[in-house]
Order: C-alpha cells, then structure tokens, then sequence
C-alpha cells in the first residue's frame, strides 16, 4: 500500500530539512561583507583578527592546562587566570562584528508591520538608544578602569587594566557601531524617498 501524496502546498518533512539544511550552508558559506567597502571589510577583518587570536588562546589554555592536570599532574596555574581575563575582549569582537555586519539579534520583528514612515522613525530610535546604552557602558567601564586598572593579576602581576579596558574599548567601539548604521539607514532612506516637494 503506497503512502498517500502529501496535501497540495504542503512540503515533505524531509524536503524541508534538506531545505533548512542548504539555506544554513548557504548562509555560513556567504561572505558576511559582501557588498561593504574597502574600508569597512578591513575594519572587519581586523576585529576577526582579533577575536580569532583571543579564542585561539583561550582554547590552547585550556587544552593545556587540562592536559597538564590529568596526563603530567602539573597544572598551569596561571591559564585560568588569562582565560577569564581574555574572555571581556572576546565578546566585545564578537559584539561589535555583529552590530556592523546587522547580524545581532533586534526587534525587527516586531516592527516589521508598522508603516514605513513609523518603521524608520522606530529602527533610528533602537539604534540610537542602543548606542546611548553601550556609550553608558563605556563611561563606567573607563571608570573601573580608571579606578582598578593598575592592580595586578595573581600569578603573572599584569595590569588587570589590560584586561577590563575590554569593557571601555569595546562598549564605545560598539556604541560607534550603532551610530554609523543608524546614520547610513538614516542616508538610505532619505535618498531612496527622493527629493521632496518644493
């Protein structure tokens, strides 16, 4: 007995797997600037550089000192210590590179439906109260750093200053973000609309 054909629009489970399956690959495999200037993909590539560094390092840490506890019993006992300090400069890449490339989660959802007008005039003010927060966050980042930066790690005596300027650096690089996005949205939408009337 065959299986009965599936409703007319309705697609087969496994079709639709396959289907969300190529539009990941896809998505993975496409390059996340393309279309940005030349100015823009060196700043991005930069920030990769950077995140990439501090992930490489936390996970060689990581595998060493485990690898030293459990296999020679000698651990590193200063690894932890650059793990979690490294781990503010890590998101903070992370962060910014999803600001600039519109790859961070936002309410465009709910906003989707309003009116054109209201949509741009709403979008203008999320990127806006968005930079406004991460400037806070800089502000009182330079604060701890002004106020804790030149106490010293445990084991290896480095300025922890190096560390929580992640939270300075990369709240106002993010908060930069932002800005230029609202201001280019801003841009695009009033060239699109046209010249007004006289």
């Amino acid at each position: 007995m065959s299986e009965p054909d599936p409703a007319p629009g309705a697609q087969a489970p496994e079709n639709l797997a396959d289907q969300v399956g190529q539009a990941t690959q896809s998505m993975e495999l496409t390059d996340p600037d393309a279309g940005a200037s030349w100015i823009d993909r060196r700043i991005n590539q930069l920030a990769e550089v950077i995140g990439v560094a501090v992930l490489a390092t936390v996970v060689v840490l990581i595998f060493a000192n485990a690898a030293g506890r459990y296999l020679v019993a000698a651990p590193i006992i200063w690894a932890e210590e650059i793990v979690i300090a490294l781990i503010p400069w890590l998101a903070m890449c992370g962060v910014f590179l999803s600001v600039r490339r519109r790859q961070l989660i936002s309410l465009d959802y709910f906003i989707s439906g309003l009116p054109a007008r209201t949509r741009s005039a709403v979008g203008l003010f999320i990127a806006v109260l968005s930079a406004a927060t991460f400037v806070y966050l800089a502000y009182y980042g330079f604060q701890y750093v002004s106020l804790f930066g030149a106490d010293v790690t445990t084991y290896l005596q480095l300025p922890t200053g190096w560390f929580t300027s992640a939270m300075l650096i990369g709240a106002g690089a993010v908060a930069l973000a932002f800005l230029v996005n609202a201001i280019r949205d801003f841009r695009t939408r009033r060239s699109a609309s046209g010249p007004s009337g006289p």
